[in-house]
C-alpha cells in the first residue's frame, strides 16, 4: 500500500485535474481577473500604434501622393505647352502659306502686264520659292508635331503608370504603359 503522505498528494493532484477538466480554471485571456490588465495594455498598444501611424507612416504616404499629383499636373502643363507650340507653328505655317500665295499672285499679275515671256519666268520662280517655303514649313511642322506627339506619348505613358499605381496599386513598367498608350492611339 501507499504511504499516507503520498496518498494525500495523489488525491490533491487528482482534485486539481478534475477541476481543470470540468472548467474550474478559465483560460487566462477569458478570465475576468485579467480584464483590467488586458484593457490597459490594449490602450497602450493602441496609443503607440496611433502615434506611429500619425507621425511617421501617414505623412510619408500623403507626401508620396502629393508628389505624384504634382508630377501629373506638371506633365499635363508641359503637354499643354507643347500643344500650344504646335498650334502656333501651324498658324505660322498657314500665314506663311497665305503670304506666299499672295506674293505669287501679285508677281504673276505684274508679269502678265509686262510680257508673256517674263510672266512664265516669274511664275516659275514664284512657284519654286513657294514650294521651297512650303516644303520647309511642312518639314518644320512635321518635326514639331512629331516632337510634340512623342512628348505627349511619353507623358501619357508616365501618367498611365502613375494612375495605375495610384488607383489599382499595381506596378506597371514604362514599356507596358507605352504599349497601352499606342494601342489606344490606334
Amino acid at each position: 500500500m501507499l504511504a499516507p503522505e503520498s496518498h494525500s498528494e495523489h488525491v490533491e493532484a487528482a482534485g486539481h485535474a478534475a477541476d481543470a477538466a470540468h472548467g474550474g480554471g478559465a483560460f487566462p485571456p477569458f478570465d475576468p481577473t485579467y480584464f483590467a490588465s488586458q484593457l490597459f495594455w490594449l490602450a497602450i498598444s493602441f496609443i503607440v500604434l496611433y502615434v506611429l501611424l500619425s507621425r511617421f507612416v501617414l505623412p510619408r504616404i500623403g507626401g508620396a501622393i502629393e508628389e505624384r499629383r504634382d508630377r501629373i499636373a506638371d506633365d499635363l502643363d508641359t503637354a499643354a505647352q507643347l500643344k500650344a507650340q504646335a498650334d502656333e507653328t501651324v498658324r505660322a505655317y498657314e500665314k506663311s502659306l497665305a503670304d506666299a500665295r499672295a506674293k505669287a499672285h501679285s508677281v504673276a499679275a505684274e508679269a502678265k502686264a509686262a510680257a508673256d515671256a517674263e510672266v512664265a519666268d516669274a511664275i516659275r520662280k514664284a512657284d519654286a520659292e513657294l514650294e521651297a517655303k512650303l516644303a520647309e514649313s511642312e518639314d518644320r511642322i512635321r518635326v514639331s508635331r512629331d516632337a510634340a506627339l512623342g512628348e505627349v506619348r511619353t507623358i501619357a505613358a508616365g501618367a498611365a503608370v502613375v494612375a495605375v499605381e495610384h488607383l489599382a496599386g499595381l506596378e506597371v513598367s514604362e514599356d507596358d504603359a507605352a504599349k497601352a498608350v499606342d494601342a489606344v492611339k490606334e
